[in-house]
């Protein structure tokens, strides 16, 4: 995944705005060992160091890591993957938003999660759940197939049914377990939806001719005006998972 980070930060920043409300659940502590898992642009990264934690970032996106570092110099980030990272010691508590949904080997990351976790230490995650932006990949698809092109899905958006078995599995007791839907505003008025498709859905477009890709975006838009254009604004039909959960 090739991220386009200005066009993240300026258009797409609620991404991070909204995992505010996700650190008071963390609730981090000075001096608590803290990893970011899928830290992106760092900048909840650099509010869980300004809590006097030692945080410690990772993503696969060297794109990303190198964005967090040009805002947050102080930061520690590493280039590694969901599904297989590991440290010499231990962490406190490991938190994570809208990333996991990117992760389809969601077994391999929380069986990673377990052990890079202090007995007794808790995870605070956020990420697409069941029906995540389901009215988007819907019209997509179908606009796709009417130029002629097939969708493969990429994102993993389980139930919680399908998602806290696997936690418990491996050792953690669920606290908490939330499916909300979360319909959110995009940020420009006119070109918001395609932003959208452009920032987080490259792969629509994997193979498409690009004399082809103008057309079926403006496809797209006419489909979804009516379901999610709304007071002159795009919005896209998030529904999110949350889960608070301790090692045992």
């Amino acid at each position: 995944m090739n991220w386009n980070t200005d066009l993240y930060t300026q258009k797409h920043s609620f991404v991070y705005q909204y995992g505010e409300g996700l650190l008071e659940l963390l609730n981090p502590r000075p001096h608590e060992r803290i990893l970011d898992l899928g830290c992106g642009s760092g900048e909840l990264t650099q509010r869980i160091a300004e809590s006097g934690a030692q945080v410690i970032g990772i993503d696969s996106s060297a794109t990303m890591l190198n964005k967090a570092q040009a805002q947050f110099p102080t930061l520690t980030v590493h280039q590694m993957d969901a599904t297989n990272f590991s440290f010499d010691d231990p962490f406190d508590a490991i938190f994570s938003n809208a990333v996991l949904h990117w992760v389809p080997d969601y077994e391999a990351t929380v069986r990673q999660m377990a052990k890079a976790l202090k007995p007794g230490g808790r995870l605070v995650l956020e990420f697409g759940g069941k029906n995540n932006v389901a009215t988007i990949v819907n019209a997509v698809a179908r606009q796709l197939e009417k130029f002629g092109y097939s969708f493969t899905p990429f994102w993993f958006f389980p139930s919680i049914g399908e998602y806290t078995p696997v936690l418990e599995q491996y050792g953690f007791k669920v606290r908490l377990a939330q499916h909300y839907d979360r319909d959110t505003l995009l940020n420009d008025p006119e070109t918001g939806l395609a932003d959208w498709i452009e920032q987080f859905g490259p792969y629509f477009f994997k193979n498409v001719a690009s004399a082809d890709k103008a057309a079926i975006l403006e496809a797209i838009n006419d489909d979804l005006r009516p379901a999610l254009f709304r007071d002159g604004r795009w919005y896209a039909d998030y529904k999110r998972i949350r889960i608070v959960a301790e090692k045992t």
